[in-house]
């Protein structure tokens, strides 16, 4: 046997020991991510109490929905804190994620955390809670709903472009961005609006036990601070986290129960490409990870469609 093919055999030995090795230690790291979800501090399979995040613009949001229907079902989960952080968003996609918080309430007590701001839907999203904590200079409120669509014609006479159309009726498709919305379209959106307002107010009067006339009057819009809203009985109590495990206490779950947070980072499959992202990077292919980060590749809503329940800031 020549040096070459023994040089070639030494450097396939090598290459051999390389992928042995990463292997060795891919099925350690999910191993270690299977004990943590079954076991560790994430999770799921243990008594404990489940903790949400929802934060962001409020969507119809598939995944949420599946995350607190999976809540609701497990036998683990004892109690469930759902934290608030956000300005509204759809009306349809706070209606959604309140009916699921309300089918989990059924079944084991919720509390709604309202942290820096849960305004509009996100004040929606709050009261499905069997009480509402938020802390004293948390926003909240602001009431309402409103419909928004783009004006282009002004930009499109600057251009010189013009849009003919041919309708079924004078109200198929508006209101338009082609043109001023007409007496009778504007009529049909404030209907829509109108009908969708005085929801909100009932909904609010009833999961706040308050005459409806009275938070007809807290539904103009306006928004408050935690200290204010527990004024007006919008909220429950001023506190945090221990305020939280007190009231839960009250309701037969022990202050000893682990919070296991239930985000997306939770769930299995986002367990494990994180142990191998970290496997990746130990080995010398950080690049390569964040590449695969699976949370950069997922598409972001950015178009809201539909009548909105958003607290909005800084409009000219």
């Amino acid at each position: 046997m020549d040096s070459s093919m023994i040089a070639d055999r030494r450097r396939l030995r090598r290459k051999l020991g390389f992928w042995r090795i990463v292997t060795v230690l891919l099925l350690v790291a999910l191993g270690l991510a299977a004990y943590r979800f079954v076991w560790g501090d994430a999770g799921t399979g243990r008594p404990h109490v489940a903790h949400v995040t929802i934060s962001g613009l409020i969507t119809d949001d598939t995944e949420l929905l599946e995350r607190l229907k999976t809540i609701e079902m497990s036998d683990a989960a004892k109690a469930v804190v759902i934290s608030i952080s956000s300005p509204g968003g759809t009306t349809y996609g706070g209606e959604r994620i309140f009916k699921a918080i309300r089918a989990i309430a059924v079944k084991k007590p919720v509390v709604s955390d309202i942290r820096t701001l849960a305004a509009s839907a996100g004040y929606m999203i709050a009261t499905a809670g069997d009480t509402i904590i938020a802390g004293d200079s948390s926003i909240t409120g602001s009431i309402g709903v409103i419909f928004q669509y783009p004006q282009v014609k002004p930009l499109l006479d600057k251009i010189g472009v013009s849009l003919e159309e041919i309708k079924s009726s004078p109200l198929k498709a508006e209101p338009s961005p082609f043109h001023p919305a007409s007496e009778e379209a504007k009529a049909m959106i404030n209907n829509m609006i109108v009908d969708s307002y005085g929801w909100f107010v009932d909904l609010v009067a009833d999961r706040r036990k308050l005459p409806r006339d009275e938070v007809q009057k807290l539904a103009d819009g306006t928004i408050f601070t935690g200290r204010q809203a527990l004024k007006v009985k919008l909220i429950d109590q001023i506190g945090g986290d221990d305020e939280i495990r007190a009231y839960l206490a009250t309701r037969n779950v022990s202050k000893d129960l682990p919070q296991v947070d239930w985000d997306k980072k939770s769930s299995t499959p986002f367990l494990l490409a994180d142990s191998a992202a970290q496997i990746l990077t130990l080995l010398g292919y950080g690049d390569l990870a964040k590449a695969q980060d699976i949370t950069g590749i997922l598409p972001q809503k950015l178009l809201l469609d539909g009548l909105l329940s958003v607290w909005q800031v800084g409009r000219d």
